[in-house]
């Protein structure tokens, strides 16, 4: 049991911070426990301290909206704190679309529907066109664009509320997850996704790679969401820079070789990896 913890701690510590976030909003709503209350959208955290999801306020600003200052706090707040862990981080330990999936991930595996081609292909670069896409429509039409469609807002409104329509929304990127696309709804389309890959690129935490170490086993990229983000694995030591990883930290609990740790941007975490890079 102790060794099945150890190899999945990171899953462990983001399924709890999901769903502990989610028990904090339903308690807001069902018994007044007020210590985390709204949305993802729009929060307020121990009453006093606004939230507000910088991409839906970018949304709201193209379509001309008029935004209060406690709005734009909460923006800026939400942006600088994940400037700081990593913008992607909110896709992996916050977003409870993550959850679903990761049961279609899961579900691919133990019905073997790897081993089967598709003739659907999807770029990375589908998220960022969808984002430009978002903001246009939001500026044309007057209204939050994503924040209308968002499966995001809508399972977590559902989970809450009570799912209503909200389940075909969800049950729909299951499927495609499932059978289309491998990672296709995040990986692919999200443009909340795509917005916090831009966030993600200054942000300080990463995972840092000891070339030293590796042994090219390649579980990190069998396993990892974002396995263009592992480019360096192999090839030198250093940090993950890009904005894309979702610091999920799957690669790090299936690196047998040690050669795969978080640190700080710019800062050599551990000593043996400050030896392997000294001259």
């Amino acid at each position: 049991m102790k060794k099945w913890i150890q190899k999945h701690r990171f899953l462990i510590a983001r399924r709890l911070t999901q769903l502990s976030i989610l028990a904090l909003y339903i308690a807001a709503n069902a018994y007044g426990f007020k210590a985390l209350s709204g949305n993802l959208s729009s929060s307020l955290l121990m009453k006093h301290i606004p939230l507000s999801d910088p991409f839906a306020v970018l949304q709201m600003f193209a379509a001309g909206a008029i935004l209060g200052a406690n709005v734009i706090i909460g923006a800026v707040i939400v942006t600088l704190f994940y400037m700081v862990v990593g913008g992607r981080s909110f896709c992996s330990w916050v977003c409870p679309i993550n959850i679903i999936t990761d049961a279609a991930n899961w579900t691919r595996k133990v019905l073997y529907l790897e081993r089967i081609e598709r003739k659907l292909w999807l770029g990375r670069s589908v998220r960022y066109w969808v984002l430009g896409l978002s903001l246009i429509l939001s500026f044309a039409t007057g209204i939050a664009a994503f924040e209308m469609v968002s499966p995001i807002a809508m399972l977590h409104r559902g989970i809450i509320f009570g799912m209503g329509m909200g389940f075909a929304a969800v049950l729909s990127i299951f499927l495609f997850d499932l059978f289309a696309v491998k990672n296709g709804w995040c990986g692919h389309i999200c443009p909340l996704g795509g917005f916090y890959s831009l966030l993600g690129n200054m942000s300080l935490i990463r995972v840092k790679h000891n070339q030293s170490k590796c042994t090219l086993c390649m579980k990190c990229k069998d396993i990892c969401p974002e396995k263009q983000v592992l480019s360096i694995v192999g090839k030198e030591s250093g940090a993950i820079v890009s904005g894309e990883c979702t610091n999920c930290g799957r690669c790090v609990e299936v690196c047998d070789d040690d050669a795969l740790s978080f640190g700080v941007r710019n800062y050599i975490a551990s000593s043996s990896l400050r030896k392997d890079l000294e001259p």
